[in-house]
């Protein structure tokens, strides 16, 4: 890591990201992010540590697991911040993702309201939205929801 970064505690880097400290040792503890150690021991995080615990905050926010997070992260540069183009290049890869989200969510919202506006509470003998349980025949979970390769 650059000795020219700006170093800050983790308190500062809490504070002002609006997480625990735990959950930075955390996040670390998974790879997300790094720190340094100073001659006593204490951790030190680059600046921009910041804008990768605004960005793993966020993501998580979508429903997007540790794991994903982590991938993304792992493709950005670790020795120094990551530039606007790098950002640009995971939203690139991410955005079929999230429009998947968006599509399976809509399809919640729209059934969910079609539902409770039918009143009848019965999935299985909706003549509407299952008619003669079809959906339960094709298997278990949520049929309406799920896509092919979940």
């Amino acid at each position: 890591m650059s000795p020219e970064a700006v170093w800050l505690k983790p308190g500062q880097v809490a504070e002002r990201a609006g997480v625990a400290v735990s959950t930075l040792h955390y996040y670390e503890s998974l790879g997300l992010i790094r720190s340094r150690r100073t001659a006593g021991g204490r951790r030190e995080y680059r600046r921009d540590t910041l804008r990768l615990v605004a960005f793993i905050r966020a993501s998580q926010t979508l429903g997007i697991s540790l794991k994903q997070i982590k991938d993304a992260l792992d493709q950005l540069p670790r020795d120094t911040p990551p530039t606007k183009r790098d950002w640009a290049r995971l939203a690139r890869e991410w955005r079929e993702d999230l429009s998947a989200r968006i599509e399976r969510l809509t399809a919640l919202r729209d059934n969910l309201a079609n539902c409770i506006g039918c009143g009848c509470l019965s999935l299985t003998a909706c003549p509407y939205t299952n008619p003669a349980d079809r959906l339960g025949r094709e298997g278990p979970g949520a049929r309406r929801l799920t896509t092919p390769n979940e």
